[in-house]
């Protein structure tokens, strides 16, 4: 995975901020991040390993078993998930404050704002 790098983009109606790995690891793992909702790739795919590896530091796993804790208990529920890159790039052109991550290379269409690049 070392030589995979991810880009995290959202809606451009959010606002125009860079973020840290730790806020962008923070709000996919039910923190709040400046009021932004956190989409993620479908369980399994090659593109969310990496970033579960790059950016949360979790094996799929643990992840799983930290978001059946936070359901369990009420407090929280896990990110919204998409299956592809063509679903991604929808759900954030249509969901203002959404904030996903895409594969490096992937064309970043007018309307999305890249806020972090992980290395």
């Amino acid at each position: 995975y070392g030589d995979h790098r991810d880009l995290h983009v959202r809606s451009r109606s959010a606002a125009s901020d860079v973020y840290k790995r730790q806020e962008i690891r923070n709000l996919f793992m039910g923190g709040s991040l400046d009021g932004l909702s956190p989409v993620e790739f479908e369980s399994g795919t090659h593109i969310r390993k990496v970033f579960n590896t790059q950016v949360i530091g979790l094996p799929e796993s643990r992840i799983q078993s930290f978001w059946a804790q936070m359901r369990f208990s009420g407090r929280s529920n896990p990110p919204s998930n998409v299956s592809n890159i063509e679903e991604m790039v929808t759900f954030l052109i249509e969901h203002e404050s959404s904030v996903g991550y895409l594969p490096e290379g992937t064309s970043i269409p007018n309307g999305l704002t890249v806020v972090y690049i992980s290395i």
